[in-house]
């Protein structure tokens, strides 16, 4: 599977049928579920949406009976960190590893060599390069929540012609790839369209996505529509904007849904965000590997978890809930 293969996959609703494998029990005759060891590899320790994936990960392996080894990355970007920690499991013995690979093409071999070892490899949020160097992918359409943002930022526009930041996360991974193109195209615009300011790499991090902001609006007080990686990004950025006094005159956009960032949109701090749910890719990745355990049965190719526009001002022709909703289903503090 190339990596433009699973933008085209079928979009699913939030709550619909990606609770397959959600009432599955530990099948009589084979190993005791208190052997089975599941992995995870998240890219930080400290993103609010790691946090979750990690607790939402926990809950579900005590539910189920199974241990659960949960490893990350020192920082985002830190591709050795997750190498190591993938050796670690597969010598711990790991039936499963559940990774968001900070380097989509970075770790194809240790993941490969964790599959020759008998080990099931599902790659959670960020797809891998190529998409099939996993068995399977549970993770948001990041392009199509891309391109929610980018339809929602144009059309709020209005009229006014555009002068548009990227604030964008790490390089060599498949969502900030993703969700920037994705971006540009509900915008209606290519890379290296005139109508783009300029562009920043944030890390997904709010002082970095402060300073990024700040260095762009420096060279072009002009920016009306700013593209976010995520919303610690999009709360720096916020910051910058404030800063220079033009918090009002911007249309901020982000994607992560967790509830600080529905709050601000709340608040007004950003237009829409497009909500992604982590808890449910660990759940099933959970899941996935007490099943492959107990029968042998593997997932494959990519499932999408879905993805919601959230904000208070809807624009006509692009379905959407209010932060109302958002703060009902949303992730974190």
């Amino acid at each position: 599977m190339s990596l433009h293969s699973i933008r085209t996959s079928v979009r699913s609703t939030a709550f619909g049928a990606l609770g397959l494998a959600l009432g599955l029990t530990f099948a009589a005759g084979s190993a005791s579920a208190e052997d089975v060891i599941v992995g995870l590899v998240t890219k930080t320790e400290v993103n609010p949406f790691f946090v979750k994936m990690r607790q939402a990960a926990d809950a579900r392996a005590k539910e189920k009976g199974v241990k659960l080894i949960a490893r990350a990355g020192k920082f985002d970007g830190d591709n050795e960190g997750q190498v190591a920690a993938i050796e670690d499991l597969i010598s711990a013995g790991a039936k499963g590893i559940l990774v968001t690979p900070n380097n989509s093409s970075g770790m194809l071999d240790v993941i490969k060599k964790a599959r020759e070892a008998g080990v099931l490899v599902i790659a959670l949020d960020t797809a891998t390069d190529p998409a099939d160097a996993v068995d399977a992918t549970f993770a948001t359409d990041n392009f199509e929540a891309g391109v929610q943002q980018g339809s929602y930022a144009r059309k709020a526009l209005g009229d006014k012609k555009a002068v548009v930041a990227m604030l964008d996360g790490t390089p060599g991974g498949t969502v900030d790839t993703f969700r920037h193109d994705g971006y540009l195209k509900g915008f209606g615009i290519a890379e290296g369209d005139p109508s783009i300011a300029g562009a920043a790499i944030t890390n997904g991090a709010q002082d970095k996505g402060q300073i990024g902001m700040e260095n762009l609006l420096s060279k072009n007080g002009d920016i009306n529509a700013v593209y976010t990686i995520n919303e610690p990004a999009a709360a720096g950025a916020y910051a910058a904007l404030k800063s220079f006094g033009k918090e009002g005159d911007v249309m901020l956009t982000s994607i992560d849904g967790g509830c600080a960032g529905v709050r601000d949109v709340k608040d007004g701090k950003i237009a829409a965000t497009v909500m992604q749910f982590p808890y449910k890719m660990a759940a099933m990745g959970v899941d996935a590997v007490v099943e492959y355990a107990a029968t042998g049965k593997k997932p494959s190719g990519f499932v999408n978890t879905g993805s919601f526009l959230i904000t208070d001002k809807p624009v006509e022709g692009l379905e959407s809930k209010d932060t109302a909703w958002g703060l009902e289903n949303c992730w974190g503090d």
